[in-house]
């Protein structure tokens, strides 16, 4: 989309100056803002206090009616730098910072930290990583941390991006029904290739896990073990997630059902396939299959295209089964009937359960609730061996205190109720 420049150039009798400002469609102008004065000293109406973790530069959150938008201070030349490579890694993936505009002041020296800044689009519901740790460090959300770097990565790789600087602090972390989410949102240091080669990836996880030794160690005074092998776990599980999506399968003219078969493991990963590639072998009667895999949103595209609900990955997978389970109830075999059914669900199930979380429960992201409470219904169906009427399951979820996912567990399966 195009994009929109907005100057004024000052003359040294001006009482204010104005930067140069370059903002995406969709936007606020800024122009309101105090530019004249570095973010640190702003006593601007529009701030407001957002939760945000340890970060080498001046941030400040401001809010419009398009929503909270954060705004970093740096040098220009990085400034221009990270706007243009959360622009380009906005086509390519969904788990960074949205830029929303890029800063000017160009009658201060370029090499100020106050010469130029980034603007992006605060990450709902998103949290910094310290939210997550206790005295035993991350605990029992460890493995879901580890899971959430891990899958950032490669997505990020994938998408042909060298992080240069993956750390705990420069990434913000959310609630994805019974995983973690984690978004990239500095991208100071980042380069965007066609795709990244063997040894560029092996060098971005060797920084990750110096970075990550460094985080840990910083939380020594605070936990009661550093956890200094942290990054080589992530590491690890990198490895393990990338093997799997970049195996090649060698099969024979005939076993054509091998192949989707493993296109839906990479579905249900969270992953989509863009193209298959057939390829001859020496030996006449074998193929190989190699698949090439898009961004890590499959489900969260799939709710949109069928209900039009935003949702993250693993929100979103909870809900098709849920979608999935209403229309098995409803008997619906038929195109057009499952389109009627869809709409129905989200209007008479969806919607108006989603109104009654807002209400009660204690979290900010009623998607993620409606996604405890699917959890906490399929829990009674289970125990029970029959279904649980929604209103039934709703207080029962209630006088429980609303629990979320098990940490450690994996979520409960098809979500039975009505």
């Amino acid at each position: 989309m195009a994009l929109s420049s907005l100057s004024r150039h000052s003359t040294p009798c001006d009482r204010s100056m104005t930067p140069h400002l370059h903002v995406r469609q969709g936007n606020p102008s800024f122009l309101d803002l105090d530019w004249d004065r570095p973010i640190s000293g702003w006593e601007e109406p529009r701030l407001v206090e957002m939760p945000t973790g340890v970060h080498r530069h001046p941030i400040v959150f401001v809010s419009y009616e398009e929503g909270v938008y954060a705004i970093k201070e740096l040098p220009v030349r990085y400034a221009q730098r990270e706007f243009d490579a959360l622009h380009a890694l906005s086509k390519r993936t969904v788990n960074s910072a949205r830029p929303a505009g890029l800063v000017k002041r160009e009658w201060l020296d370029p090499h100020s930290e106050a010469s130029g800044a980034v603007i992006t689009r605060y990450v709902t519901h998103a949290f910094p990583y310290r939210e997550l740790v206790s005295g035993s460090g991350f605990g029992h959300r460890r493995s879901q941390v580890l899971d959430a770097l891990a899958g950032l990565l490669v997505e990020l790789h994938l998408a042909g991006c060298y992080w240069g600087d993956c750390s705990l602090s420069n990434a913000l972390y959310r609630y994805d029904a019974g995983a973690i989410e984690a978004i990239m949102i500095d991208a100071e240091t980042a380069e965007l290739h066609e795709s990244l080669s063997d040894g560029q990836r092996e060098q971005d996880l060797e920084v990750m896990i110096e970075n990550l030794a460094g985080d840990m160690g910083d939380l020594a005074g605070e936990i009661e073990n550093a956890d200094l092998v942290f990054g080589l776990d992530v590491a690890a599980r990198y490895r393990q997630l990338w093997d799997e999506l970049s195996e090649d399968l060698v099969i024979r003219a005939s076993e054509g059902y091998l192949i989707r078969e493993r296109i839906a493991r990479l579905n249900d990963l969270g992953f989509s396939v863009d193209d298959v590639d057939l390829t001859p072998t020496e030996k006449g009667n074998l193929v190989r299959v190699k698949a090439r895999v898009g961004g890590r949103a499959f489900h969260s595209d799939r709710l949109r295209e069928l209900v039009g609900v935003e949702a993250s990955e693993n929100q979103a997978r909870q809900m098709l089964s849920d979608i999935n389970y209403y229309l098995g109830k409803h008997g619906e075999d038929t195109a057009s009937g499952k389109v009627v059914r869809m709409v129905e669900w989200r209007l008479g199930v969806l919607e108006p359960m989603i109104e009654r979380i807002a209400e009660v429960w204690h979290g900010d992201d009623p998607v993620q609730g409606y996604c405890d409470f699917l959890n906490h219904r399929m829990a009674l169906a289970s125990a029970r061996g029959a279904d649980v009427p929604n209103d039934e399951a709703f207080a029962d979820w209630g006088e429980h205190g609303y629990p979320g996912f098990e940490p450690g567990r994996p979520p409960q399966g098809f979500s039975e109720g009505g």
